[in-house]
């Protein structure tokens, strides 16, 4: 008995390893070191199509409050620079945005003529493939990014406290059953 609920102990702490790699997100910094600034020509374009995001994936904006915002719209609001009636605004010089859903995510700066200069980043969320879909939590397609905190490093992996706590919940309750 002491050897099967050894074997047993060596296969929970295995799967739990799997599902806390499967839950690592990564925070990418818009813009890299300048961050979301008009200045040093930051190509944001550029910047966003060498990165591939990924649904739990955190996008950080940081900026100086008084010269810059950063404003999520719709495309044609996007396309336009058009900071009329935005999806939502963010001003907090560190604003940390999960991604929760695939598809693109249209940002801007609402200061003037600052989009018309380039200060806008189109962030694309390509579909799950089969393989990591059955892994991750599904995402309705419907859902708005949420502003949550994340560690403020260009690109970091950090866990995702969602799926981590139900693996952990998971783990003490077979323990609990095999009387550990």
């Amino acid at each position: 008995m002491a050897a099967g609920k050894m074997r047993f102990m060596v296969l929970l702490m295995a799967t739990s390893m799997m599902l806390l790699q499967v839950s690592m997100a990564t925070v990418y910094k818009v813009g890299d070191e300048p961050g979301w600034t008009t200045m040093g020509n930051v190509d944001y374009q550029k910047w966003s199509s060498s990165k591939t995001f990924r649904v739990g994936d955190v996008i950080l904006f940081t900026y100086k409050t008084q010269y810059h915002n950063v404003m999520q719209v719709t495309h044609p609001q996007y396309q336009a620079c058009n900071v009329t009636a935005p999806l939502k605004t963010f001003t907090t010089g560190n604003d940390s945005i999960t991604i929760t859903r695939n598809g693109h995510y249209y940002y801007l700066c609402g200061f003037p003529d600052h989009c018309q200069q380039g200060q806008k980043v189109d962030i694309r969320v390509a579909r799950l493939t089969t393989a990591s879909s059955a892994t991750s939590p599904a995402a309705s397609p419907s859902s708005a990014p949420a502003n949550t905190p994340a560690s403020p490093k260009n690109s970091a992996a950090i866990p995702s406290i969602g799926v981590l706590g139900k693996s952990m919940v998971l783990v003490l309750t077979i323990f609990a059953g095999f009387g550990f």
